[in-house]
């Protein structure tokens, strides 16, 4: 049960409670919300492989199994990779087997329950900027960092997700010419950089090599690279780790520099920097929003964003995801009350009496 306490925010009214779940390569994470954006309940499964049919199972048996506790109008499911623009179909996922798979259908023909996909970052920035750090700003950028880069743009609490629904891919930019080969299959691209890859990959090159700036860190893994891995590295840096602490300055500068790119073409008022990356707090924003105000195109003549860490954690792809099911509840009741009252104004005129 959440421990959060149930205020309700100004401009929000009660509506019925949904389910959100946060489909990740290990993990599946499901909760209860309600309108306000609070946890009801929170339940947690493991990402049986990579087969598709077992993940639409988890799903359909946590939905279930919430709905026999509580009364939810609708399912909102957010997944790493591309979901196409109606919210139905993920045509591809990183970590799992989906290729055009057909979510939404398969998963509401199951639950009976209105259903909408999309991608987890888009969940994450939605529920960031209706209920988290991005509250009160029109105009919101999100980047998660993680293994890479994920992103998403929010405005007027409406995620913008382009001509194919395939918006928010920040970390594919390319920022370097012939750089390092990134998973996408291209080179160069901001996430190869400025993300958990690029942070544990440097540490572990430095160890491999003996670097005497990496004893602190070879310590800790037992001289075993494979063994270190980003939250290590972010507590190293808190515990005062030079190296640590010049990996994550690294990171930082690529970072800030990518988000004045990004705020060039889109001019937020608020960024949010979510993901595990972002567990360092200031010894990773410090960096980032001084590289951030050294590259922005106008400086010193325009108003700069703040930019700011999520607030939600974990529990932010499940928000957003249970939200944007409010939304499809609200479609579909707008609609029922629709075909009911052609039903009855279709039974008046069969049973009205001829002048």
């Amino acid at each position: 049960m959440s421990e959060t306490p149930l205020v309700r925010p100004r401009g929000l009214r009660w509506e019925p409670l949904t389910v959100g779940i946060d489909i990740g390569g290990t993990k599946v994470l499901a909760a209860v919300v309600d309108s306000f954006g609070h946890v009801v309940e929170v339940d947690r499964r493991p990402t049986l492989g990579h087969d598709v049919r077992l993940v639409e199972d988890t799903i359909v048996d946590l939905v279930t199994s919430f709905a026999q506790r509580h009364d939810v109008g609708a399912v909102g499911i957010g997944a790493a990779g591309f979901v196409d623009a109606t919210r139905t179909t993920v045509m591809f996922s990183p970590h799992l087997d989906w290729r055009n798979e057909p979510l939404r259908a398969r998963v509401a023909e199951r639950v009976r329950l209105p259903v909408v996909v999309d991608n987890d970052a888009n969940m994450m920035g939605l529920a960031e900027t209706r209920f988290g750090a991005g509250r009160g700003h029109r105009y919101v950028l999100c980047v998660t960092l993680g293994t890479g880069i994920g992103g998403a743009l929010v405005i007027d609490n409406k995620v913008f997700r382009g001509a194919n629904g395939m918006a928010g891919e920040f970390g594919h930019m390319q920022v370097v010419p012939d750089g390092h080969r990134c998973e996408c299959g291209n080179r160069g691209c901001w996430e190869q950089y400025a993300s958990g890859n690029r942070l544990v990959r440097e540490a572990r090159e430095l160890i491999a090599a003996g670097s005497p700036m990496a004893r602190h860190l070879r310590d800790l893994v037992d001289g075993d690279p494979e063994r270190l891995h980003g939250p290590l590295i972010t507590q190293a840096a808190r515990d005062g780790d030079p190296l640590s602490i010049e990996l994550l300055n690294d990171v930082g500068d690529w970072l800030g520099v990518g988000l004045a790119g990004l705020t060039a073409a889109f001019d937020p008022s608020c960024v949010i920097i979510g993901g595990g990356v972002s567990d360092a707090g200031e010894l990773l924003l410090e960096p980032v929003r001084r590289a951030f105000s050294r590259a922005l195109t106008g400086r010193g003549h325009r108003q700069e964003p703040v930019i700011v860490r999520a607030e939600l954690g974990p529990q932010a792809g499940m928000i957003g995801a249970a939200d944007m099911a409010r939304s499809a509840a609200r479609r579909s009741r707008r609609g029922r009350v629709r075909q009911a009252r052609r039903d009855a104004a279709g039974r008046r005129r069969l049973f009205a009496r001829p002048d």
